[in-house]
């Protein structure tokens, strides 16, 4: 392990845009499709491997719900969890904010509580094996309607006080975040946070639609936010949190080359940018992976990396007096680099 790997995996950081789905790594796939006698459209975990190359977005999500038809039971949601949790203690994640998209699987007729009490039992797990905190975002499905949308946060309803924030994932072209306004403020009146993707295939707009639209307390992706001066400005000065996926952007052709990816104009621009995973299982790297990516890419010092770090903490729905020690510890790591 270089010095650089060893500075990574020991600044404690947070993952806010991380699908659970997303973890699911062709050999598990086929490991439940066997348990599940789940036929998938795949020959060999080499397959699947080489199914990853995608040239959009919607390429890359008809190859993630066609993975999904494995998870069946709430062992399988567990494990899938269980195993990502593993690989992010390893790469020095101290909190994870974990996105789920309840209709993927409730649309197939797999049960609300099935999904949801396997990654709340892996979550208990994770914490009590790692200390790694967790917090679980539910996702509405932008392709479908508000109305599935309100169907699915009325099935959530036993389960609110263990659920932090709603997203919105999925499809962003021809889906503005405006569609879901009305479902939104319904989660709100409800105590929950919110987040949705935005500025990632989908315009400038589609930010300010998060914002103004929706009243976002992150943006998940929110890369093409730069092409507007004035909304950059805007995010800069109210702190907005800025979810980015390096690896994500690379893979699904929002950045042509990781040494044009924005991050460090972002963090210039007074962006409180943080670095995250996505969907690891599809596009090549988890956490660390997309730390090093960038910090290699775009020269990044051992200073933008704590920052990126710090801001991710802090960026989090976690309590300031759970914040607090992780940055000290950044700090103190910092210090002695």
């Amino acid at each position: 392990m270089t010095d650089l790997d060893d500075f990574i995996v020991r600044l404690p950081k947070a993952e806010l845009h991380l699908h659970i789905e997303g973890t699911l790594e062709p050999e598990l796939m086929f490991a439940l499709a066997e348990r599940n006698g789940v036929t998938i459209p795949f020959a060999s975990v080499e397959a699947v491997r080489a199914a990853y190359r995608f040239s959009n977005l919607q390429d890359f999500l008809d190859i993630y719900y066609a993975g999904a038809s494995v998870l069946v039971t709430r062992q399988d949601f567990h494990d899938l969890a269980m195993a990502y949790f593993t690989r992010a203690a390893a790469d020095g994640v101290a909190h994870a904010e974990i996105m789920f998209d309840p209709q993927t699987h409730t649309d197939r007729g797999i049960a609300f509580a099935t999904v949801i009490e396997g990654l709340l039992s892996a979550m208990a797990e994770a914490e009590a094996r790692f200390g790694l905190t967790s917090r679980l975002i539910l996702c509405f499905l932008r392709h479908l309607s508000e109305e599935a949308a309100f169907a699915t946060l009325a099935m959530a309803e036993p389960w609110l006080d263990r659920i932090t924030a709603v997203g919105l994932d999925s499809s962003e072209l021809g889906h503005p975040p405006a569609k879901f306004a009305r479902v939104f403020a319904a989660a709100r009146a409800k105590g929950l946070r919110l987040v949705a993707h935005a500025g990632e295939e989908g315009p400038p707009d589609y930010v300010r639609e998060a914002l103004d639209g929706l009243g976002v307390d992150r943006i998940d992706h929110g890369n093409r936010a730069l092409e507007d001066p004035a909304l950059v400005a805007r995010l800069a000065a109210g702190g907005m949190t800025l979810t980015v996926c390096p690896l994500s952007n690379l893979k699904l052709c929002v950045v042509s080359d990781l040494a044009d990816h924005p991050i460090d104009r972002m963090l210039a621009a007074g962006l409180h940018a943080t670095v995250n995973s996505d969907d690891p299982a599809y596009f090549g790297g988890y956490i660390a992976d997309n730390y090093r990516a960038v910090a290699t890419a775009r020269g990044l010092s051992r200073a933008d990396l704590a920052r990126l770090a710090a801001n991710s903490l802090t960026g989090s729905f976690l309590p300031p007096e759970a914040v607090a020690p992780h940055l000290a510890a950044i700090d103190a790591l910092l210090a002695s680099a």
